[in-house]
């Protein structure tokens, strides 16, 4: 896939389409050459499956949907010709949405909406920290994690990500 480029002083918009409604990547030229760059939010849901044209849709699998998002992210930095590897990039600031539970229902039964929510936070911990661990292990972690709990667009989701990241020329 090609993306449409639009520069504009020392910012970069890489965006899909002929009326966007946002940009899949923005980054800003420092002044010693890196890159920092923007990765716009998406999910492991119908996110990942329209961006990578996956047959399957993941729904409510944090252990599935989490390695989809940084997948999706390495796809753009590739197709956008910025860099090969999310290895070659450090994290600054991961910012998360998770979802509400779709199932059970709270009202009917409150309890296993609850044991639901547990499940998702413990499914999600698990998945972030291995796909760390096995795909940036010499890289170092974002300094800021901030997570919202709230429903997102994406039905089929549990996560939403988005993140800020430096691309160091020198390194």
């Amino acid at each position: 896939m090609a993306f449409n480029i639009k520069k504009r002083g020392k910012l970069t918009y890489y965006y899909e389409g002929d009326a966007p409604v946002l940009s899949s990547l923005v980054t800003e030229t420092q002044p010693d050459g890196d890159l920092r760059i923007h990765f716009a939010g998406l999910t492991g849901g119908y996110s990942a499956k329209g961006v990578l044209g996956l047959d399957e849709l993941v729904t409510m699998d944090p252990e599935r949907e989490i390695p989809l998002v940084f997948e999706c992210w390495e796809k753009w930095l590739r197709d956008a010709g910025i860099c090969q590897s999310l290895r070659e990039v450090d994290f600054i600031e991961m910012h998360v949405f998770g979802c509400q539970p779709k199932h059970p229902n709270p009202l009917s039964d409150p309890a296993g909406y609850q044991q639901e929510i547990e499940r998702l936070r413990a499914a999600y911990g698990k998945a972030y920290r291995n796909w760390w661990a096995a795909h940036c292990p010499d890289n170092g972690l974002p300094c800021r994690f901030t997570v919202h709990v709230v429903d997102v667009p994406d039905r089929a989701a549990s996560y939403e990500f988005y993140s800020v990241g430096l691309l160091q020329r020198a390194h």
